[in-house]
């Protein structure tokens, strides 16, 4: 007769886990208002992007009309989101798909 070994209980996550390991992106939205300088700036300045880079972002954004420009946890998703909302920007929070991109497959290449 052998020994039986423990049977270990299945761990069960707690959903806030899993929702805080979800990540998340900031998405922002072409308008009619703000000229392309005026984002490629904003771009450059909150984010730290380089010039080529905020200019692409920027395009991106004008052609588009959407462009990804940062990913991570939630809340620090919603401090971009209010700091382009504080620019003027339109911008939302989007879940991450799990192709790293945004829901609608926004690349953010490039940073």
């Amino acid at each position: 007769m052998s020994a039986s070994l423990p049977v270990a209980e299945p761990e069960i996550l707690e959903e806030s886990s899993i929702r805080a390991q979800r990540l998340w992106c900031t998405v922002v939205h072409d308008d009619p208002v703000n000229t392309m300088s005026y984002v490629t700036w904003v771009f450059h300045s909150y984010f730290g992007f380089s010039l080529p880079v905020a200019e692409a972002r920027m395009m991106q954004v004008h052609t588009t009309g959407r462009a990804v420009v940062s990913r991570g946890a939630r809340e620090r998703m919603e401090v971009d989101v209010t700091a382009m909302h504080g620019y003027g920007l339109r911008a939302t929070i989007e879940p991450l798909g799990d192709d790293g991109h945004g829901s609608a497959s926004d690349s953010a290449g490039g940073e």
